[in-house]
């Protein structure tokens, strides 16, 4: 099967129908990977490398600043809306808001600005939005630290055309209850795990989560129940259960801290981690930071919700969020964004690199 072709000609709303109509859902992202790869090689401006189904592209300029503008290709599972269909000015379709639009405008930008006023990383990787183990700029992290390199990032996610700084963190447990198994018609005989489960259920009910500001953003936190697994047939009393929480905290709490706080909301009951990953601070005073929010205007947000601002940070480059969708219509049936909100993200962008 041939590749499909990229018109990076056209302009940044265009292109976001182009990469929506590539289907590249988690796992999957392959032809989408080498339409950008295919459409990046044909620049003489960049040098393009690729590791998996992540592709990466530089400027070598030498200008004082490296500016790393990144975005995932991959997108949650279709729900009938590939292909994309323009109506009314506003692009549907799956991966429209994130991150498609924020990917066009990366891809836009790489082909139209061959002398930026800071030298440019372009990221595109796979696997952001399943467990964290997949994820490629993690693995690129660990094979190519150095394609990763520059003195600021911008992370193409949802935003709304606002810049939102850092990002909450992120972990979940399962809590766990056992029983002992017995007939249901002979219920006596045996001690239901899925009823041990309802204190864990009232303690969650009951919690109170913080606000906590940071740098004048304030973050929202969240302990919510997402699955509860039990039961072993309809006539059978369990003699297990558990319920899977997923913990949302502020970026100012490490993992650590932040297992440890769980661990003391559930005392007396048998806590396992399956899955964590660190927050951002919002580092919007770091002067790379603060002139990017000059210059793209409006009033800062907190970022509700984790992204690979985490990994940058991590790295020690100070990142933000900042792209065309709305994070509210992420992995919607109908998720959309408007063409004008593409257009005007994207000429934000040019303007500040070409200044």
């Amino acid at each position: 099967m041939s590749t499909p072709a990229l018109d990076l000609s056209q302009d940044a709303a265009a292109v976001t129908a182009q990469l929506v109509d590539i289907p590249s859902v988690s796992r999957a992202e392959k032809p989408l990977a080498d339409a950008v790869e295919q459409a990046l090689r044909a620049l003489p401006h960049l040098t393009v490398d690729r590791d998996g189904d992540a592709v990466v592209a530089r400027t070598n300029l030498g200008r004082a600043e490296r500016v790393v503008l990144a975005g995932h290709l991959d997108t949650v599972p279709i729900a009938d809306n590939v292909p994309s269909r323009l109506v009314d000015g506003v692009l549907y379709g799956c991966g429209t808001s994130d991150m498609k639009s924020g990917v066009a405008v990366q891809l836009r930008l790489a082909a139209t600005l061959p002398a930026p006023n800071r030298d440019l990383t372009f990221v595109f990787y796979d696997a952001e939005e399943i467990a964290a183990e997949f994820n490629g700029l993690r693995r690129l992290a660990e094979h190519h630290p150095d394609w990763l390199a520059g003195d600021f990032a911008v992370l193409m996610e949802p935003t709304d055309a606002l810049v939102e700084g850092g990002c909450q963190g992120t972990l979940r447990v399962r809590v766990e209850t056992t029983g002992r198994r017995a007939h249901s018609a002979r219920s006596w005989l045996g001690e239901n795990a899925i009823h041990a489960a309802a204190p864990v259920l009232a303690r969650l009910a009951d919690y109170q989560p913080r606000r906590v500001e940071i740098d004048g953003l304030t973050y929202r936190e969240g302990l919510n129940a997402v699955l509860i697994e039990g039961g072993h047939a309809t006539n059978v009393i369990p003699d297990s259960c558990a319920v899977t929480v997923n913990y949302r905290f502020a970026p100012n709490r490490s993992e650590e801290e932040a297992l440890a706080h769980v661990r003391e909301v559930f005392d007396g009951f048998t806590v396992v981690l399956t899955d964590s990953a660190p927050g951002a601070m919002p580092g919007l005073s770091h002067p790379a930071a603060a002139a990017f929010v000059a210059a793209i205007g409006g009033t800062p947000a907190p970022k509700d919700g984790w992204t690979d601002v985490a990994r940058f940070s991590a790295f020690g480059i100070p990142a933000v969020n900042y792209g065309p969708g709305d994070p509210k219509l992420a992995h919607t049936r109908e998720e959309h964004v408007a063409t004008s909100a593409i257009l005007r993200c994207e000429e934000r962008l040019r303007h500040w690199l070409s200044a």
